[in-house]
């Protein structure tokens, strides 16, 4: 009976070591080879998707559609952002829109020149132009002038609009603004 008993706790002492030193193994060489596994097969999927994507856009109808795409894109962009030729020309659009008007007094006045645009940041391809825009009318006018640049293309951002009694006359008003405009960066070859 008791050479039973040594064999069995023998038996269990070899048991046990032999499960602690397979539970450090466990813990040392395949955890982390399941971590590195598990990276790879998402690295793998990534991959999987990048192929499915590029073999999509090979074929001849997709690059078609995304072409449309792009073009749809840029026709939209040119409705916020102006070329950087036409910048010259916004105090030139916005003087024809007050003159429609009929607005009295009315002044404009580029915030540095073309050559000395804002560059805005975090942003490669656009600048910010700037324009000071003063003039006296009555409110209605004062209202559907700034109506009328609200609906200019490119589009024109009103910063400060202030608008005062005028003096001189009691139904008119003394208005002044600050517009901003985006202007794309010119392409350099």
């Amino acid at each position: 009976m008791k050479a039973y008993k040594n064999y069995f706790t023998t038996v269990a002492l070899i048991w046990a070591a032999c499960f602690t030193v397979f539970l450090f193994a466990y813990l040392l060489v395949l955890v982390p080879q399941a971590k590195s596994r598990q990276l790879i097969e998402e690295k793998l999927l990534e991959k999987k998707q990048k192929y499915q994507s590029v073999t999509k856009a090979a074929q001849e109808e997709n690059r078609t559609r995304i072409r449309q795409e792009i073009e749809q894109l840029q026709g939209r962009l040119k409705g916020f952002v102006a070329g950087f030729e036409d910048a010259a020309n916004l105090t030139f659009d916005i003087s024809q829109i007050a003159d429609q008007m009929k607005l009295a007094d009315f002044s404009i006045k580029g915030k540095g020149t073309s050559t000395t645009l804002s560059l805005l940041p975090n942003c490669k391809y656009l600048y910010e132009s700037r324009i000071e825009i003063g003039f006296t009318a009555g409110f209605n006018q004062c209202a559907a002038f700034l109506n009328a640049l609200e609906r200019h293309r490119p589009v024109l951002f009103v910063d400060s609009f202030t608008i005062e009694r005028s003096k001189q006359a009691e139904s008119s008003c003394q208005a002044s603004m600050n517009v901003a405009v985006l202007v794309i960066k010119q392409q350099e070859f």
